[in-house]
């Protein structure tokens, strides 16, 4: 993962099952007290004298609570901890205060993450320019070679569709990166309060049949995609095609299945299905 690859490091996977850089593991073992309480021990037998990466994918508090634990033996241990791989920033969704007694989520996480103090903290694709606003030596990674991974995989040529207006910015960069391909806007609307979608807006008349890759960083329940895939196909599109950096899917996929193919990394949990291609992020950053 970016300049990481270009020399060998001490390693710390928090999560065993995702390890999106190599070098050499410090090796450990975590558990959960039975009162909730997160617990790790790592083995100290290993060179403290080089600097420490530490990755993890942070799904829940519990996930934060091992890390800030994994930091706090590491700083016992008298290292230097370099670089914090965390793909998936937690609550970069949450990142403005919509209604009165809501949190600024993003930032409650941002905060206890800069006290840890690492030098670099590397985010994949992050949501919006909030997350780097807030977080402290942050280093944002474009989804570009993932996308273009994902048209290589389709095998012909697309129309990128941006989903809503939030993703304009980085779609149009995504296609100067590929060279210029051709994208197409839409919109939708969203209750503030209720969270539902309507009044989706594809702004081509006619789409002539051309295959189209919806290009977004987060796919949770599918409600915008599978929304945004009805009024593509009264503008004539052909196949449809899905790519989100992170895929939590956490309906499943069923409501899913108008796309020919859905891609996704996995920068938040590891997942199969028949309509799925999961790209590991070593390979695409």
């Amino acid at each position: 993962m970016y300049i990481l690859h270009k020399y060998k490091i001490m390693i710390l996977h928090l999560d065993k099952n995702f390890k999106p850089v190599g070098g050499k593991e410090i090796q450990f073992e975590s558990f959960t007290f039975s009162g909730g309480e997160p617990h790790i021990k790592i083995n100290p037998d290993f060179d403290i004298s080089k600097s420490i990466t530490v990755t993890h994918r942070l799904n829940s508090f519990n996930d934060l609570g091992l890390l800030c634990l994994a930091v706090d033996a590491l700083h016992r241990m008298d290292v230097k901890l370099e670089t914090l791989i965390i793909p998936y920033f937690p609550s970069a969704r949450q990142d403005r205060v919509m209604i009165k007694g809501e949190p600024l989520s993003v930032k409650v996480y941002a905060d206890i993450i800069n006290h840890l103090n690492f030098q670099k903290v590397i985010v994949f694709d992050a949501h919006s320019e909030v997350t780097p606003a807030v977080l402290n030596n942050c280093v944002v990674v474009s989804n570009h070679i993932f996308i273009q991974k994902a048209i290589q995989e389709i095998g012909s040529e697309v129309l990128l569709i941006s989903p809503d207006g939030g993703a304009l910015k980085k779609i149009y960069k995504v296609s100067e990166y590929l060279g210029g391909v051709e994208v197409v806007e839409c919109s939708k609307s969203r209750n503030v309060k209720t969270g539902k979608l309507t009044g989706f807006k594809v702004y081509s008349e006619d789409l002539q049949a051309k295959d189209c890759l919806i290009v977004d960083d987060i796919c949770d329940g599918g409600g915008t995609f599978i929304g945004l895939a009805e009024e593509l196909k009264k503008k004539n599109a052909g196949k449809l095609y899905l790519a989100v950096s992170h895929g939590i899917f956490s309906k499943g996929f069923e409501d899913l299945k108008c796309f020919e193919r859905i891609f996704t990394t996995d920068s938040f949990k590891n997942m199969e299905s028949d309509c799925l291609t999961q790209i590991k992020l070593s390979n695409v950053v």
